[in-house]
């Protein structure tokens, strides 16, 4: 009897080891890695180029967009790249649902502006975005499994 406990262990040893490395796995974990990353540089070029800089951009980019209240934009300009950089951060392996969940809002907050701004084009990349969250978040259960998230069973 011990024999078969342990071969039945043994083979859902294997079963999970394959699993945890499935294709779909790894390409999960490339996706989400790869979206951090790009998050995550989002907020420190921001950061790098100054506030001031990211400041003048917004300003000019919503300059005819009344809706858009101008007294807003530096509370904005201070806050947005920050909290890029720290959800690319989380998207690397931790936090991942509280990441995927904060950075669908900002996405959701954006696309709002840019649809204001009538800038179509960026909103169509911004919904390709918003794609990616989605797709993170509902599959995160399942191939989220090369990670920290992971590890410390979250």
């Amino acid at each position: 009897m011990e024999t078969s406990t342990l071969k039945a262990t043994e083979s859902s040893r294997a079963a999970d080891s394959s699993l945890r490395y499935s294709d779909a796995v790894i390409a999960y974990t490339i996706l989400r890695l790869s979206f951090g990353a790009n998050i995550m540089l989002h907020g420190v070029s921001r950061l790098l180029a100054g506030h001031a800089a990211f400041l003048a951009y917004l300003t000019h980019y919503f300059e005819k967009t009344p809706l858009v209240l101008a007294s807003i934009l530096p509370m904005f300009a201070t806050v947005l790249p920050p909290v890029e950089t720290a959800l690319g951060l989380l998207l690397l392996g931790v936090g991942t649902r509280f990441s995927l969940i904060a950075g669908s809002l900002v996405m959701a907050a954006l696309v709002v502006g840019t649809n204001l701004a009538q800038d179509w084009n960026v909103a169509g990349l911004q919904l390709i975005y918003c794609f990616i969250y989605y797709y993170l978040l509902a599959h995160r259960r399942d191939l989220n499994r090369v990670s920290l998230d992971a590890m410390i069973g979250w």
